[in-house]
């Protein structure tokens, strides 16, 4: 590698390592590790601000701002504290159940929504619901954003990347349907049985509680009819855009923000106020952290690393594609998933030429899919939707740790990659 490349990865490292460690905030690591690479020239502010590749993804941070400003509308109309306790009132006061409840719905809505639109929206549910109970919220809140990473790998609009992999390999949202739908499927009972593991000493059951709850009613905590039906009007329309973007041809950060600003408008709410409840400091640091690993992509770290993974394999097709599955989630873990799939998304087109571009050889890019998908629940940083909890979380002074998440995401991230080594080798070369 150039020395340019070598300074990038120092750079990285470090900031990660404040990040980590959180001996400095993890905004100012971001931005701070970001303004050290275009000083030191592993980019520009050409690459950093303009490019699709290796720069600030505007889509994504524009689509958080639209979605943030319907969550700041409808929060307001009182339907996340209708929906707690309808929750709590459903699972009886029990705290898994709770859990069980709030993980299938956010893995379900996150095929259907991204993984971030669905934690957003997701959340302030959790926060009532476990105040409602009196439990921790930092396990519920952990649980559902590992639930909407997994969730989200099943379809063509679920996660992010999963959009670049289906544009390169010109893959329909049936495809993804069919080829990942029934393992996610089983991963997402396999999770709701590490819940129980992992997060036990969160169940605490509370009888008094439980009893002060069922006697609670759904209809008194509804502030605002006339604006929870604008809100849910403009929610339906937004979903149905977002399903349908492709062939409306619109982008989903459009289809958020114009949603965001509709819902505004006709809120008739003061936007001054509205505005204080975007996530702001979650959106600078998304921002510095798409500017560092943007500079690592410049430099052609990623690209280096791929080709390394590539050359090992030697046309060796089920070797490539646990490779790509495990080499994935590894780099998944710490560079965002959104800017790795890009890079690596000519690499897996070349090894499917290269092999023929068999029906066989198409596992290379259900490997790819799974292995950045769910290589996002390692670590804090390793997916949109686990920074954005955190920095709700933050926001709400119920901060959660990058080890307090770690610790449970990368339990989570060994044991369904490894579930799905099997289906890949049962699917596609045992029974090919």
């Amino acid at each position: 590698m150039s020395g340019s490349a070598w300074a990038a990865v120092a750079v990285f490292a470090i900031a990660y390592l404040l990040i980590a460690t959180e001996r400095v905030h993890r905004v100012a690591a971001a931005l701070g590790g970001a303004a050290v690479m275009l000083v030191i020239g592993a980019t520009d502010a050409e690459h950093a601000f303009f490019s699709e590749e290796a720069g600030i993804d505007w889509n994504v941070i524009v689509l958080l701002i639209g979605m943030m400003l319907i969550v700041a509308v409808l929060k307001r109309t009182g339907a996340f504290e209708y929906l707690a306790i309808w929750a709590a009132k459903r699972a009886k006061g029990r705290p898994f159940r709770v859990m069980v409840l709030l993980v299938l719905v956010t893995a379900v809505t996150s095929a259907f929504l991204d993984n971030v639109t669905t934690v957003l929206l997701v959340a302030p549910v959790t926060f009532l619901v476990c105040e409602r109970l009196d439990v921790p919220v930092a396990p519920f809140l952990i649980a559902e954003v590992l639930a909407s990473n997994i969730g989200g790998t099943s379809t063509l609009v679920g996660d992010p990347p999963n959009i670049i992999i289906a544009s390169r390999a010109g893959l329909s949202y049936n495809d993804f349907l069919i080829h990942l739908a029934p393992i996610i499927a089983v991963l997402v009972v396999v999770f709701i049985g590490l819940c129980r593991i992992l997060f036990r000493s969160a169940f605490r059951y509370d009888p008094e509680r439980a009893a002060r709850i069922a006697s609670l009613r759904e209809r008194d905590a509804i502030r605002d009819g006339r604006l929870l039906v604008v809100s849910l009007v403009v929610l339906a329309v937004v979903t149905a855009a977002f399903v349908l973007h492709t062939a409306l041809r619109l982008e989903p950060s459009v289809v958020a923000i114009v949603g965001g600003l509709v819902l505004l408008a006709l809120s008739r709410l003061d936007a001054g106020e509205v505005a204080r409840d975007v996530e702001w400091p979650t959106l600078v640091f998304f921002a510095g952290l798409f500017v560092m690993v943007g500079a690592l992509v410049d430099t052609g770290v990623i690209e280096q690393i791929s080709r390394a993974a590539t050359d090992a394999t030697e046309g060796r097709l089920f070797f490539a594609s646990m490779v790509l599955l495990w080499g994935s989630a590894l780099l998944s873990a710490f560079v965002d998933n959104i800017p790795y799939v890009a890079t690596m998304s000519p690499v897996v087109a070349d090894m499917v030429d290269n092999s023929g571009n068999t029906t066989q050889s198409q596992v290379l890019w259900w490997a790819l899919a799974l292995g950045a998908d769910l290589g996002g629940n390692a670590t804090a940083v390793g997916a949109s939707a686990n920074v954005v909890v955190l920095g709700i979380a933050e926001r709400a002074g119920r901060p959660i740790t990058f080890w307090q998440f770690t610790k449970y995401g990368i339990v989570v991230t060994v044991v369904t990659v490894a579930c799905t080594v099997p289906y890949l080798w049962l699917r596609y070369f045992a029974f090919a």
